[in-house]
């Protein structure tokens, strides 16, 4: 992996960016290789754009995962998912640990494996106290379904007496998404060269800057993520007013 400091000085990075990881299937067929093999180099992406984040002095990472779409896949494609998975997090934690990281998942647990949930919340409470990047993972995850449960909730609240109604406010929504006490993204970026959210931080992403780039996510690195936040720097965020 090529470091920051070989790369040169960067700009200051957004406080928080969420990639959309696409394309692990394409490069393992481009290759003549199963899609599985895919994912593992997809893996082994996530771990050099984490560190990397982490040397570009990004607080917050949010990856996307697993959609709760793609149980729509192959049993066998979704089962190779779910044991990377387990491996990441029963190999990985140390080196999260070691490297300040904090991790948080995303996304209902109601159809994970029980010994995945396990790990999750291992993984969770280990890497608790740890302040240098939060890196929060989405997995089954889908933002249509979160606002939807957000939403439940609210009302429960508000029947239950515990919440008033005309005290609902953006801020309010927040709070009850699983995102809540994480800033909204600054920067969402999609590899591949697909152009879309997919269901992906729908209410935070209102105001991010989207970036849709053509590199598979396997072939993904720091160099990629760099080159991501100076685009970022050279947009004129206006948030609804006139620019110069």
């Amino acid at each position: 992996m090529r470091s920051v400091a070989a790369i040169g000085s960067p700009p200051q990075a957004p406080a928080h960016v969420a990639i959309i990881m696409d394309g692990n299937g394409r490069w393992a067929q481009a290759r003549g290789l199963p899609r599985s093999a895919g994912h593992r180099q997809g893996a082994e992406a996530v771990k050099r754009t984490v560190r990397g984040a982490g040397e570009l002095g990004i607080r917050h990472l949010t990856l996307f995962g697993f959609s709760s779409e793609n149980w729509k896949r192959p049993a066998a494609e979704v089962g190779d998912l779910m044991g990377l998975l387990r491996h990441f997090l029963r190999t990985e934690i140390k080196e999260l640990v070691d490297n300040g990281v904090r991790l948080k998942v995303l996304g209902e647990r109601n159809r994970l494996a029980s010994d995945i949930v396990e790990l999750i919340d291992q993984a969770e409470a280990t890497t608790h106290s740890n302040a240098r990047i939060a890196l929060n993972i989405a997995i089954n995850y889908g933002s249509r379904s979160e606002m939807v449960a957000a939403l439940r909730a609210m009302v429960k609240d508000i029947e239950a007496g515990t919440l008033s109604a005309d005290a609902l406010d953006e801020a309010m929504v927040g709070r009850y998404l699983m995102t809540a006490g994480i800033p909204d993204p600054d920067l969402v970026i999609r590899t591949s060269g697909e152009k879309r959210l997919s269901n992906f931080l729908l209410w935070q992403s209102a105001y991010a800057e989207l970036m849709f780039v053509d590199t598979l996510w396997p072939d993904f690195g720091v160099a990629n993520l760099q080159a991501c936040i100076e685009e970022y720097h050279r947009r004129e965020r206006r948030y609804g007013a006139v620019g110069g």
